[in-house]
């Protein structure tokens, strides 16, 4: 029987997905469960299994297509079976967004002319906007693809690739190299800048005295590999001190909607990871109620699968907080950009000993550097400080907190 391949919807409120690469060709066998393709939604690049045995047939959607969800872009065929009649006229395919230096506008897949109108400039798609102020394109001279002649992201990136304005591929310099950045690059970037351009950030800096909390590590560590098998790090114990904290500041916990402000009822905190293509923050779920053993669990997972480029939609969905700690890279401290719509961020640097003063007295201590970026449209200095004092008496005295 004829399976249909479809652009799958693998997150809320998405519309496309774009077809990275295929990882079988027309032509081929496929087995069921085998990976078939690698999809880019607007938060991941997601590997996809076969549904089912057969042979790839009548690939509609080519690498960089990007395509309505639940589209049929392929069919896995038996010996001899032909695509149903009914699917056999030319499939309405999404635009492709070209990575070559000297991209022309979008093209379709199919021999189909694309209809496309101009639209006034004010009929932008959200992300459209930023990037063309981001690429300094003058949305009046792009024609739109979309709905109504809407202007899509995809439009303006290809007005810019084509005025050579484009800031994902460039020259550098008179004798310096070009090229595309990498998916999970690129996305970073879109979202770092509009990060960094449309919440006012503002920051919170304490020097924490880690000593209890490097002993409370070196005191459950045995136990904690003995049982789960991973090491328990310092950014484990963060973790779970973070999100026992957030419980009782509600505010840390919420998320800028566009028109207010919304508290999250669970507490996921997102960690930093560096992969070879970029930075991304998987989710440990409900956070607070987990035990240490269970975070070191999740986070060496998500870790190790983040950098082998294996992360679900899923791992990168709900979170409400984020830690980022370059403290094994000897980082004394930093700031850090807001996950949007996050309303904070917490970069962790280096747990050094220093030369401080305790009771009268000069002493060599661990001490970290804790510096919390928020968003003022969410919190206020005032709450940031009370969160920030609150977390600095559970870090230096851990164990208490740890129910």
């Amino acid at each position: 029987m004829a399976l249909s391949v479809v652009m799958p919807a693998l997150e809320m409120a998405q519309e496309t997905g774009k077809v990275v690469s295929w990882r079988k060709k027309e032509g081929e066998t496929v087995v069921k469960g085998e990976m078939l393709l690698e999809i880019e939604t607007d938060k991941a690049v997601v590997e996809i299994e076969a549904l089912g045995d057969g042979i790839l047939s009548a690939i509609t959607a080519r690498e960089g297509d990007v395509v309505p969800v639940g589209q049929t872009i392929a069919w896995l065929l038996a010996a001899g079976e032909s695509v149903p009649a009914a699917e056999q006229k030319p499939a309405q395919t999404g635009r492709r967004m070209d990575t070559a230096p000297a991209a022309a506008s979008p093209a379709t897949v199919n021999t189909a002319p694309r209809t496309e109108s101009s639209a006034p400039a004010g009929k932008l798609a959200p992300k459209a906007r930023r990037l063309a102020a981001e690429h300094g394109v003058d949305p009046a001279s792009v024609r739109g693809t979309g709905p109504g002649g809407e202007i899509l992201a995809d439009d303006i990136l290809a007005a810019a690739k084509s005025s050579g304005t484009s800031g994902t591929s460039g020259t550098l310099g008179t004798s310096g190299t070009s090229g595309t950045l990498s998916t999970v690059a690129r996305l970073m970037a879109e979202r770092t800048t509009e990060s960094w351009t449309t919440v006012p950030h503002f920051f919170v800096v304490r020097d924490v005295d880690a000593t209890k909390l490097v002993s409370l590590r070196e005191k459950l560590a045995p136990g904690v590999q003995q049982s789960h098998g991973v090491k328990l790090t310092q950014t484990d114990l963060l973790v779970a001190l973070v999100a026992r904290v957030l419980r009782t500041h509600a505010s840390m916990n919420a998320s800028w909607t566009g028109n207010g402000i919304r508290t999250n009822s669970d507490i996921n905190v997102g960690l930093a990871v560096a992969t070879p293509d970029g930075v991304v923050a998987p989710v440990v779920q409900r956070a607070d109620g987990a035990r240490l053993g269970d975070i070191a669990t999740r986070r060496h997972d998500l870790a190790d699968r983040a950098r082998a480029g294996r992360l679900q939609p899923a791992d990168l969905n709900g979170g409400t907080f984020t830690i980022s700690n370059l403290g094994m890279l000897g980082v004394d401290a930093f700031t850090a950009i807001i996950v949007a719509p996050q309303a904070a961020i917490l970069a962790v640097g280096a747990i050094a000993d220093r030369v401080v003063a305790a009771n009268g007295q000069v002493v060599i201590r661990p001490m970290v550097t804790l510096t919390l970026s928020s968003d003022h449209r969410v919190v206020d200095g005032a709450r940031a400080a009370q969160f920030m004092r609150d977390l600095t008496d559970a870090l230096q005295d851990p164990e208490p907190h740890l129910d």
